[in-house]
């Protein structure tokens, strides 16, 4: 299990929640959770996650933002990016900040485990 923690970020709750939801019945464990780009860089250098699963749209710093800053601090940190349907631009964008992959909302939970597998076995 010490291979299968994850940090959600996300600015609504309920996301967060779908999300852990459909990882712990999956065997995952999250370890922390954040509301922004700002606090998902201290809560990764503190709990040092195997996987970031974050959203692309927050305030205060965006999940691209945040993912440019974590790599910076961590260049083998690993980022699974979330983004609302038409988002494709900014996915591209997340991909070249160093996000392995990507889920669209809303989430199916096939797909996120899919990516979440894929990213950290």
């Amino acid at each position: 299990m010490a291979d299968k923690n994850i940090l959600l970020v996300d600015d609504a709750a309920f996301m967060r929640m779908m999300l852990r939801d459909i990882l712990g019945k999956n065997g995952y464990n999250i370890v922390g959770e954040a509301e922004n780009g700002a606090k998902a860089l201290e809560k990764y250098k503190e709990l040092k996650p195997n996987l970031v699963i974050m959203d692309i749209t927050m305030p205060e710093m965006d999940g691209i933002q945040a993912a440019k800053a974590i790599k910076s601090a961590d260049s083998n940190a690993l980022i699974i990016m979330c983004s609302a349907m038409g988002q494709q631009a900014m996915v591209i964008e997340s991909i070249q900040a160093g996000a392995r992959d990507f889920i669209v909302k809303p989430f199916q939970p096939d797909r996120v485990l899919e990516a979440v597998k894929k990213v950290i076995g």
